[in-house]
């Protein structure tokens, strides 16, 4: 009777250990470029087992099923993962080779043994040091190149403006000068005048 007690109790503790928490979610954050393994929590797949990996909710990137000896990662349609999925055919978990940004989301493993487990992974994949080095580069960069531009467009400015004022201040110089050269004529013309009735009163007198 306590033998039997005992085993019932294996038994529950098994089961609440595969099925507790079923929404439970492994954070899993990696660097661009870098590999990263989800495990499948297996020791040893067994003869029967089909292990289902999956993007999302339902987009299939990996399939075992060891009786018919089908150790499959090719059966992503738009070939988003081509070459960058490994299989361990001993234990079933799935590793992910020069990872993207791209895949970043949620992963799940589905195992179907008599019962069926699941388990689900978040991944995060961040942009590598050598790109955020480029991208703050290329900022720098543009700064440098608006405020260089902002520069020549000030001096060009500054350049027209003081051409201008020299233009002007020329041409005031200029009437400046001619109003005494006019006045100058205007006093020789008198001059010839007078001299003109100098000559007639002369004449007059002689008659």
């Amino acid at each position: 009777m306590f033998h039997s007690f005992v085993f019932c109790c294996l038994c529950f503790w098994h089961l609440v250990g595969v099925f507790a928490d079923p929404e439970e979610v492994k954070s899993v954050s990696v660097t661009e470029g870098n590999p990263v393994t989800l495990d499948s929590r297996l020791t040893e797949i067994k003869k029967d087992d089909v292990i289902i990996w999956r993007f999302g909710q339902t987009e299939t990137i990996a399939l075992i099923n060891k009786a018919a000896g089908k150790f499959n990662t090719s059966v992503v349609p738009d070939g988003r993962y081509r070459d960058r999925l490994k299989l361990d055919h001993q234990t079933g978990s799935l590793t992910i080779t020069n990872t993207r940004t791209t895949d970043s989301g949620l992963y799940q493993v589905e195992i179907r043994s008599g019962i069926v487990t699941t388990h689900r992974f978040n991944v995060t994949v961040y942009g590598s040091k050598g790109s955020g080095l480029m991208i703050g580069l290329s900022s720098a960069a543009v700064a440098v190149f608006l405020v260089l531009l902002a520069a020549v467009g000030i001096f060009w400015i500054y350049k027209r403006h003081r051409k201008t004022d020299q233009a002007d201040q020329t041409r005031n110089e200029d009437i400046t000068y001619a109003d005494p050269t006019f006045y100058q004529r205007k006093a020789k013309k008198s001059e010839v005048k007078q001299e003109e009735e100098v000559v007639y009163a002369g004449v007059v007198m002689k008659r």
